[in-house]
């Protein structure tokens, strides 16, 4: 599958809700985030713009590969494939599977911590049915709203389309300031890390 978002600084919660709501979004409940990303043993996943991490879910862990991000022009619009597993039930807090990557010579490069609130439409006859939107407070980053289409299509024509409907229902819900760098990356910007 193919994931493609564009990510917005929040300014004003209550009106995005509000706006949400007023669209006929239903919110799911808040979730606790702590993504542990890894370095490659010798891949540059910065040179590749590439993702590996372990994510816990309120305490419940999954795997996630990120590649390569297209070439989507000069835009905050994101999109790549993502590769995403649940490692229960042998391994639910991923302990093992952190195990198995220090083995293997990978290094943890940080942990992004978030509390997360997914907002959907549930109704197939809403132009909004195949959308997600979450929002984030990231810890020691700050508040941002992302807003997600799953397509499976991977052509210049359906991520241009993509790419026109995000900005559409962006517009439609106020949000306005996009952020082009990724949690991980503003994390370690804020902390004066390097990701190398």
């Amino acid at each position: 599958m193919l994931e493609v978002e564009t990510k917005y600084e929040l300014q004003d919660k209550a009106a995005l809700v509000k706006c949400l709501h007023d669209l006929a979004a239903v919110g799911g409940k808040p979730e606790q985030h702590a993504d542990t990303y890894y370095r490659h043993p010798s891949r540059d996943f910065v040179a590749t713009k590439e993702a590996f991490r372990i994510r816990l879910i309120d305490s419940v862990a999954s795997v996630t590969y990120k590649g390569p991000k297209m070439d989507v022009g000069d835009s905050a619009l994101k999109a790549r494939e993502e590769i995403e597993w649940c490692l229960e039930p042998g391994d639910t807090d991923g302990s093992q599977m952190t195990r198995l990557l220090l083995a293997l010579g990978f290094d943890p490069v940080a942990t992004v911590r978030k509390e997360r609130q997914s907002y959907t439409w549930p109704k197939s006859n809403s132009p909004y049915a195949d959308f997600t939107l979450t929002i984030d407070q990231v810890d020691q980053v700050g508040l941002f709203a992302e807003v997600e289409l799953i397509l499976h299509d991977d052509s210049p024509e359906a991520v241009r389309s993509a790419g026109a409907r995000i900005d559409d229902l962006a517009g439609r819900l106020g949000l306005e300031k996009t952020v082009r760098s990724s949690y991980l990356n503003l994390l370690l910007e804020k902390l004066g890390l390097d990701r190398h």
